[in-house]
């Protein structure tokens, strides 16, 4: 397989070849120096990312790839082993663990690219080496790996439906991408490159038509043509995208919706079934319709956004309102107690919501990532970077008996048996500073704030800013401008939607500003040229939409970006939480404050009732629930 040359750079996890804004191109093209995001950052390269790599080793999955190395025959020859089973005695079958292991492994390996890039570290080096090694000394010679086929059944692609081996196959190949742009380390695409070319002899047209249970391989398959200019790769990705919707092989009618195969998905309306699957397929086609130049399947993939945005999301960005399918449930099923919303989900959500901005530059889609990334995704982990959410619920009451062993009520936890959401976290905030902005050929758009610097390299010269904010504690970001082009250039910055106030200038010249759009600043720049954008961060109490039942009569409080909750830890002493009231005709009189707990978080304090007497409310970002003793929460909040 012949690659592109490549060297270390800045180049992130989705590199269009043609759209509307594509990825920064020099080096360290974006950074994050400070502030809210870079401290969750360094919680995750300080602890998150060491523990993550110490619970690869005790949970099997670093075992399961030394053992499929050795080439033995199957340990039940013969016998006849459900691929589906999701735990299995090691004593017995030299396997540990559920069918999909290895992706853990994977998208660990692709968090600790990032993170490398990010900023250097020869642990994680060596680490990425050694677990490199593993993985391709398990790799079969026709290309094949796979350690729970290759240890217990000898048997591959024989139940696509629940085997997760393209699932794990498209985890391997985002990791030999993120290895190969960010070190120029080349073996383990080498081996994901082997193992593609298995897959594009084995399925697509004139060969086996069928689709994994699991959806990620399309999304994966794309960036590995972006990366090596292998045109089979785009090939199968499309034909696994066209063949949803088609597929007879998994029996059942309630199969079609939960393996989101019941639709094609150019003649969908919405998602359905399995949150994060239908997340990663509608992700994975939109990078078809970007690469294809398909208007057609992106016009329908913006209508499925639509309506996912506006009947099955749940305030925080979260997706999943069912536990049973971990699927979507109907429109408007937004139940906030037993809210599923994985975590998983939201970063699927964010994957997708930033191709599409890529593809089509509308500031709703990094509307909807600043939402979930702060909400929704951060809600996942802890403070320390250490434990984690599998599911995030939008009310909890402490102290009842858990329902599941991924069940918030027993707190965050430091992996699962199922732990696709830990490494996946870890990935995603290792590469955030990919998500800040983007180029086209006018100038540099600015999508998310923190402090750090952005840079593009413009057809006309350089164009870097320097940002300086406290956000979103406070709302002053401040632009600089370090290096200039020659002539014009646009910088955009996005005024989020809910900023309905905010005021924006050049060296002190007022701008026009519109809420839900890009301020797009067109002029011939100077260096020390500064912009200044000012977003009013005011409380917020937001009335739920009627037709979500389960939340009428109450409302959620919002600051800027966040969505905010009461946890019981900040109530008045001897207050029954559930009985707390939002007084909201003394609304106005909310107001927020630096607090010295949770890492310096801004506290917000709104007027309250119990059994009608005045209280004060004390409110504290969702994202940090339950990162102190773990009590009751709650997000929608009844009014008195």
């Amino acid at each position: 397989m012949a690659t592109k040359p490549s060297s270390p750079s800045s180049r992130g996890p989705v590199e269009p070849t043609v759209s509307a804004s594509v990825a920064l191109r020099p080096a360290r093209a974006a950074t994050i120096t400070g502030g809210f995001w870079f401290d969750r950052q360094q919680a995750n390269r300080r602890a998150g990312l060491p523990d993550g790599r110490r619970q690869l080793h005790v949970a099997g999955n670093e075992e399961n790839l030394d053992t499929a190395a050795l080439g033995l025959p199957p340990l039940r020859a013969g016998e006849r082993i459900d691929p589906g089973a999701s735990g299995l005695d090691a004593d017995s079958t030299g396997y540990r663990g559920p069918v999909f292991m290895d992706s853990d492994v994977y998208k660990w390996l692709e968090a600790a690219a990032w993170e490398r890039q990010r900023e250097v570290s020869d642990e994680l080096a060596a680490d990425q080496e050694r677990l490199t090694g593993q993985i391709s000394a398990a790799q079969q010679t026709d290309g094949y790996l796979n350690s729970f086929v290759q240890i217990v059944t000898g048997a591959p692609w024989a139940d696509l439906r629940v085997s997760h081996e393209l699932y794990c196959a498209g985890h391997l190949i985002q990791a030999a991408v993120a290895a190969h742009r960010s070190s120029a380390d080349a073996e383990l695409l080498r081996v994901s490159g082997r193992f593609a070319d298995l897959l594009v002899d084995t399925f697509g047209p004139g060969r086996s038509p069928e689709v994994d249970g699991h959806p990620i391989i399309e999304m994966a398959l794309v960036e590995l043509y972006r990366e090596t200019g292998t045109t089979r790769y785009l090939d199968l990705a499309r034909f696994a995208v066209e063949q949803r919707g088609r597929s007879e092989q998994h029996g059942r009618p309630e199969d079609f919706v939960y393996f989101s195969d019941r639709v094609p998905v150019r003649e969908a309306t919405t998602l359905e079934g399995h949150a994060v699957r239908a997340l990663y397929l509608a992700a994975g086609a939109t990078d078809v319709a970007i690469e294809t130049g398909d208007p057609d399947l992106l016009a329908a993939l913006e209508t499925q956004w639509e309506n996912v945005v506006e009947a099955k999301m749940y305030l925080t960005g979260g997706l999943g309102a069912r536990w049973e399918g971990e699927s979507f449930g109907d429109p408007f099923e937004l139940s906030p107690d037993t809210a599923y919303a994985e975590t998983c989900a939201a970063i699927a959500s964010v994957q997708w919501s930033w191709r599409l901005l890529l593809a089509t530059g509308r500031a709703r889609y990094a509307d909807l990532i600043e939402r979930t990334l702060f909400n929704g995704m951060l809600a996942g982990v802890s403070l320390d970077g250490e434990s984690f959410f599998y599911a995030n619920v939008l009310a909890s009451r402490g102290g009842t008996e858990p329902t599941s062993s991924i069940d918030p009520v027993r707190g965050r936890q430091r992996w699962f048996s199922t732990a696709c959401c830990p490494p996946n976290v870890m990935r995603t905030l290792a590469q955030l500073q990919h998500y800040l902005a983007t180029q086209s050929a006018s100038g540099l758009q600015v999508h998310q704030y923190a402090p750090g610097s952005v840079a593009a390299e413009l057809a006309t010269g350089f164009l870097a800013l320097e940002v300086t904010t406290d956000y979103p504690h406070h709302g002053e970001v401040r632009l600089t401008l370090t290096a200039v082009p020659t002539g014009r250039a646009t910088v955009s910055l996005r005024v989020p939607a809910w900023a309905v106030r905010a005021t924006a200038s050049v060296n002190g010249e007022a701008l026009l500003v519109l809420p839900g759009s890009y301020l797009e600043i067109d002029r011939a720049w100077a260096v020390g040229d500064s912009i200044l954008l000012e977003l009013p961060l005011t409380v917020r109490l937001t009335a739920p939409d009627p037709r979500i039942v389960s939340v009428r009569g109450t409302v959620a409080i919002e600051r800027g970006p966040l969505v905010y909750c009461l946890e019981e830890a900040d109530q008045p002493a001897g207050a029954e939480f559930v009985d707390l009231r939002v007084d909201v005709g003394a609304a106005p009189d909310a107001h927020s404050e630096r607090a010295e707990i949770l890492g310096g978080t801004v506290m917000v304090t709104v007027p309250g009732q119990l059994d009608g007497a005045a209280v004060t409310l004390r409110a504290i970002p969702y994202a940090l629930w339950a990162n102190r003793e773990h009590g009751s929460m709650r997000v929608w909040i009844p009014t008195a």
